[in-house]
């Protein structure tokens, strides 16, 4: 019954240890991933980005506003002088909570007739709406509670009101806030591995060499290689935006043209991700493992699943090597809160930066593999 059972064991073990490289990535990447995503996964959602506008500038709004910076929820950013520069903060994605304190705010605590907060929320981003909005109601009821004991003989009638509004998705609905992000992390998934496999393929079976003794240029060959994923990436952007309208039935605020150029500048950068891989890689094995160490950090560090503000700061700056990261910020800011292209070039632009690089990288080196 195990008949040969010992040869073939042999024969299997000399085959895994004649690839050392396969062996190596096998044995090392999860625990770098482990070790990296341990740190990374963290569902208390801290140091939400805050932008205020304070009317008052005197103790009483001094004192709300270290209340709701002591919290460890909010991180404030910055301070605007109007309600329309509040609101842009919010719309570039530069803030996600802005607190607006009225001018008269300490005048009526001390009057006894309670005040009112603005509290604006960001509702692209669920999971951060609704600690901040949960946070906000806590701060306000402590407040409340102090204002009275010091100013108002223990009644609390006369609170300290937050008026909390949940901007963009004020049902928070949970699709409206996962499903951009699935469009650009299913995009990088399937056309950077697409792009690897075929190349790693080409090597595996012999054929690249046989390209090279055609009158082909190197470019050409690059070119040649990249063009037609690029057009398989067209169409499946293409298909999940209409199946995201249509099917999850999230609405797309902004401008289809400019949510289209910026699809088309992520295509590049990610189709340069995929031919760096393949330079890497000797078979499709490695092929996927290198994959890997850009795909994992696409789900789990790029603001996807959990918001980076959470994450430490070594983490972070990992993440801001992923270019889904900026594609990311730049669907829910079209998508959700209409947000132009005056709010959004600064990541189009670290994203076409990105792809240049990337691909000059996978360039060099492809050329090198090819001598």
């Amino acid at each position: 019954m195990f008949r040969g059972l010992a040869a073939v064991v042999y024969k299997e073990t000399r085959h895994i240890l004649r690839d050392p490289r396969t062996l190596f990535l096998i044995l090392l990447i999860p625990c770098l991933e482990l070790i990296v995503f341990g740190y990374a996964v963290n569902l208390d959602v801290k140091h939400i980005p805050t932008v205020v506008f304070d009317l008052d500038g005197r103790r009483g709004a001094r004192e709300l506003l270290e209340a709701y910076t002591s919290s460890g929820c909010f991180r404030i950013v910055g301070h605007v002088g109007s309600d329309a520069a509040l609101t842009r903060e919010i719309v570039a994605g530069r803030a996600k909570v802005g607190i607006k304190i009225p001018e008269d705010y300490s005048d009526r605590l001390l009057e006894g007739r309670g005040a009112q907060v603005q509290v604006f929320i960001d509702g692209s981003d669920s999971t951060s709406a609704m600690q901040a909005l949960s946070t906000s109601n806590a701060i306000g009821m402590i407040a409340s509670m102090r204002v009275a004991a010091e100013n108002l003989g223990g009644r609390l009638e006369l609170a300290v009101d937050t008026r909390n509004r949940v901007l963009f998705n004020p049902d928070m609905r949970t699709a409206n806030f996962m499903v951009p992000g699935l469009v650009g992390v299913i995009l990088q998934v399937v056309i950077m591995l697409l792009t690897a496999f075929a190349i790693v393929r080409e090597k595996e079976h012999g054929t690249l060499e046989q390209l090279m003794v055609t009158p082909v240029s190197r470019l050409g060959l690059i070119l040649g290689k990249l063009v037609p994923f690029f057009v398989v990436g067209v169409l499946e952007a293409s298909f999940v935006l209409i199946l995201m309208r249509f099917l999850f039935h999230v609405p797309i605020a902004g401008s289809l043209l400019l949510l289209a150029g910026f699809t088309l500048l992520f295509l590049f950068t990610t189709l340069a991700f995929g031919l760096l891989v393949s330079t890497f890689a000797e078979n499709q094995i490695q092929a996927l493992q290198y994959a890997f160490l850009v795909l994992l950090p696409s789900f789990l560090l790029s603001g996807f699943m959990f918001p980076q503000e959470t994450m430490p700061q070594f983490i972070y700056y990992i993440g801001q090597a992923v270019p889904v990261t900026y594609f990311l910020r730049i669907l829910r800011g079209i998508i959700l809160r209409g947000a132009g292209f005056a709010d959004l070039w600064q990541n189009g632009a670290i994203l076409a930066g990105l792809g240049v690089f990337v691909l000059l990288l996978a360039s060099a080196r492809f050329r090198k593999t090819l001598k």
